[in-house]
């Protein structure tokens, strides 16, 4: 999957005339492609275009419209666009109270370790999780993460031939799984993939 370019960013005038449509579109796009895990975690796949919305997002409130500045967003956030043969995740832990979130964070130190992806019987694929920097400190983990999850070329073409999909966490103080994935977030899903 190709990478966002400069050439694919508005002006930020030009993103303020668009912005509204920009937002529903993504946010229609974003509905199958974001599952939620149990009850406290959502996965958000990551593509090209909710890079790009980020991205524009991220000029529009910090106001940056010089070169250098516009450039730094994209090496930051680019590498959240899958590659053709691996899905990128934000993994958001979600627990409304902070007294039950600080809690439930120090019991999940590793989670991001232990979740997985699996196409049809074969074996689970765990997560490769914060390449960019450590979220996780001695005391608890943090409630936003990023995942990559590399497929071998079998499970490429096994999903393309219409192989079942599931996700899952498998942590001693999470485990929840959804098996399969609804249709249209594995065909959304698809389209990442070489």
């Amino acid at each position: 999957m190709q990478k966002v370019s400069r050439s694919d960013l508005l002006s930020l005038e030009q993103y303020s005339q668009q912005r509204k449509k920009m937002r529903e579109d993504v946010i229609a796009h974003k509905r199958v492609r974001n599952v939620q895990v149990g009850p406290n975690m959502t996965w958000c796949f990551e593509d090209r275009q909710t890079i790009r919305y980020q991205i524009q997002e991220m000029l529009r409130i910090e106001r940056i419209f010089e070169s250098e500045g516009i450039q730094s967003e994209l090496d930051a956030y680019n590498p959240l666009v899958p590659d053709g043969n691996n899905w990128k995740v934000t993994l958001l832990i979600e627990y409304p109270d902070p007294a039950q979130r600080a809690r439930e964070l120090a019991q999940l130190k590793s989670v991001e370790d232990r979740c997985w992806v699996r196409v049809s019987e074969l074996a689970r694929v765990f997560a490769i999780a914060d390449e960019d920097i450590e979220r996780e400190n001695a005391e608890k983990t943090s409630s936003v993460h990023f995942l990559r999850f590399e497929l071998q070329p079998g499970m490429i073409q096994a999903l393309k031939s219409g192989a079942a999909l599931s996700l899952g966490v498998d942590h001693p103080h999470y485990r929840h799984d959804v098996s399969p994935v609804s249709a249209a977030s594995r065909d959304s899903l698809l389209c990442d993939l070489a």
